[in-house]
């Protein structure tokens, strides 16, 4: 299992004190996880929340990428066809046709960029159509 979490801070919403909020992702049976955890330091306010889908609220992900960096997925082998490109990228983020092609032609090109635990589980699943691919920090 592969994940990454980094701790932030904000106002309190219940007291306007300081809250601090654990927020992560993560892979689980080949799904794309996260979850935020926060509790305030001034007051009794906390909250514990996990979902799962094909795509990740923007806040955690934004959090991520900030304190992390964002990582790139390529491909790194000769493809004789991209039909296993597409059924594996519709698979994992729920596209459609025309999304899973614009996806594939930018993996065919320069890569995907997003957060680890995104690259990888997309690796994940191109892997299981046999499709040899890398993920590696985008710089």
């Amino acid at each position: 299992m592969i994940t990454q979490g980094v701790r932030v801070t904000s106002r309190c919403s219940v007291c306007g004190g300081t809250a601090t909020c654990d927020v992560g992702q993560f892979f689980d049976n080949g799904m794309l996880c996260w979850g935020t955890e926060g509790r305030c330091a001034d007051c009794l306010n906390g909250w514990c929340e996990e979902d799962s889908g094909p795509v990740t609220p923007e806040n955690i992900r934004q959090a991520l990428l900030q304190v992390h960096g964002a990582a790139r997925l390529r491909l790194s082998g000769d493809l004789l066809s991209l039909a296993p490109v597409l059924l594996a990228l519709r698979k994992a983020r729920e596209l459609s046709l025309g999304e899973a092609r614009v996806l594939t032609t930018q993996l065919a090109e320069t890569g995907l960029i997003g957060t680890l635990v995104e690259m990888e589980i997309l690796a994940v699943h191109l892997r299981r159509r046999s499709v040899a691919v890398s993920v590696e920090p985008a710089t």
